[in-house]
């Protein structure tokens, strides 16, 4: 995406459960794979009020080019 110059980001890294706010909680990694899971893999994308339609179908294009081309490289295993 970064190749397209569509900004990226992952905005939250660090599961709810182990945030320092929450420490007193006493969770630890583990307690929650699920939740550490996504925290690593779930991709923030450009969303603010000034984003317009153009931009928004240049984003879906970049998405369906990179989803195209995994798809193709699995076929090819």
């Amino acid at each position: 995406m970064a190749l397209s110059g569509i900004q990226t980001g992952i905005h939250y890294p660090i599961p709810c459960h182990l945030q320092p706010a929450f420490s007193d909680l006493d969770y630890q990694m583990g307690d929650f794979p699920h939740s550490e899971t996504l925290a690593k893999q779930i991709l923030s994308l450009p969303m603010y009020p000034g984003l317009t339609s153009s931009q928004v179908k240049e984003v879906v294009a970049v998405i369906a080019s990179i989803v195209s081309k995994q798809q193709d490289k699995l076929l090819h295993i």
